[in-house]
């Protein structure tokens, strides 16, 4: 069958990579798709939220099955705008998506069914929220409510910090997305990924995974879209994992189908591991980026059968073999990223990079210029590699990352250490 993948991010070249290899699929097609993901897919310049467009793609194109990455086309109803154009897809209606383009919506539904997170207290009004954050004090976390490409979180450590995550809130540095705020309680504990394929009924999990989310070592700095990622996630064991199932995501989806928006797609949980047990910090409703450049890595059985069994209400039966072992992932960002950065920069040795057959590297961010190979984003590749444990393929990305010839760039040096733990300077 043709595939469409919607994106053009790291997320969409792994999706590719891994749809790719699968004897179902003919025609493979990314829209946009971006230089990296040109080696495994024809890419066709359509925005992804052009909704149209891309229904005159799939018919032009006889296009069988639609799979979504990212999560604003999402939110804004790309499957329910395909789906009536007789166009399957993989990926949640407008309606479903809405445990991830609402927090408080989440965290609402938290509340009502009991499910286990920190406690919260959602706001409208600047003021309300400002009086809330003084009488909790710090450490403190602060969310846009709101799709903000991950970066609309600040976990504030001291007062002036949460204030000041408020007032960028209030200045409308996310836009519409920060009109409504949620405050949360900080948890200790380490925190884990936990991906769900769910076709309305039944959820499968897939392997664990945990990613790094701050710019800089040891968990410092802003929040990004994620600066690396490991699978297996040490605190997810397969005790943890069948508690969270149990506990937060199987309820979640019951829940979504007794609201009359069944889901159906890929449901990730962000979890933090405390002493009592695993807590929801937020859902997501599509794959992780950069965890699933990491899990593709990983996975043994046919990508392309999954998710059409996720479409088509047939997971029941549906089972998913993993590679044993470690998968890493790195993300090389241009400097400056999440804030203002330069576009443009050369970049090359990639053929040296996945030179071992341990690694890929996944395109985030590129275009091709002149022949070159340029940056044209703020996360750009994911150094991906696999290996008999953690030690292993960690070693193995930092060699590839170090033989990709970048000045523009950076990454950070503690992927695959425990928070607090930095890499600096290792080589």
């Amino acid at each position: 069958m043709n595939v469409l993948v919607v994106g053009s991010g790291g997320r969409e070249h792994a999706l590719c990579w891994a749809l790719a290899a699968s004897p179902l699929c003919g025609a493979l097609y990314c829209a946009p798709g971006n230089a990296g993901i040109a080696r495994e897919a024809e890419c066709a310049p359509i925005d992804p939220m052009d909704f149209p467009a891309l229904a005159r793609f799939c018919r032009e194109r006889a296009v069988e099955f639609v799979v979504i990455g990212p999560e604003a086309p999402l939110a804004a109803g790309i499957v329910d705008a395909l789906e009536a154009e007789g166009v399957r897809c993989f990926g949640p209606t407008a309606a479903a998506a809405q445990l991830e383009a609402s927090k408080a919506f989440a965290k609402r539904l938290c509340a009502e069914l009991g499910l286990p997170t920190a406690a919260f207290a959602c706001f409208t009004d600047f003021d309300a929220a400002r009086a809330h954050l003084r009488a909790r004090g710090a450490p403190i976390i602060v969310k846009a409510s709101g799709l903000a490409a991950g970066k609309g979180v600040t976990v504030a450590r001291a007062p002036a910090e949460a204030e000041a995550a408020l007032d960028a809130l209030a200045a409308g540095a996310f836009g519409a997305a920060g009109r409504e705020i949620v405050i949360e309680e900080f948890l200790e504990g380490e925190e884990a990924s936990l991906f769900a394929l769910v076709d309305g009924k039944t959820a499968l999990p897939l392997a664990g995974a945990r990613d790094y989310k701050a710019a800089g070592e040891g968990g410092t700095g802003p929040n990004t879209g994620g600066m690396g990622a490991v699978s297996p996630a040490p605190a997810l064991d397969d005790a943890m994992r069948d508690r969270a199932m149990d506990e937060i995501v199987r309820p979640a989806a019951a829940a979504m189908a007794a609201r009359g928006a069944p889901f159906r797609g890929l449901l990730y949980a962000g979890l933090k591991i405390t002493p009592d047990g695993p807590k929801l910090l937020e859902f997501n409703v599509r794959f992780g980026d950069p965890e699933w450049q990491a899990l593709a890595l990983r996975l043994r059985s046919d990508l392309l059968p999954a998710l059409l069994a996720a479409r088509g209400g047939e997971l029941a039966n549906f089972d998913l073999r993993w590679r044993g072992g470690a998968a890493v992932c790195v993300t090389m960002a241009a400097k400056g990223y999440p804030g203002a950065y330069e576009r443009g920069g050369e970049i090359s040795g990639l053929d040296a990079a996945e030179a071992d057959d341990s690694v890929v590297v996944f395109h985030a961010g590129t275009a091709r210029r002149d022949g070159k190979l340029v940056a044209a984003g703020g996360r750009v590749l994911s150094v991906a590699a696999e290996g008999p444990d953690l030690a292993a393929a960690r070693a193995a990305a930092y060699r590839a990352a170090d033989r990709i010839d970048w000045p523009g760039g950076f990454c950070r040096r503690d992927i695959g250490l425990p928070e607090g733990v930095t890499g600096a300077g290792e080589r």
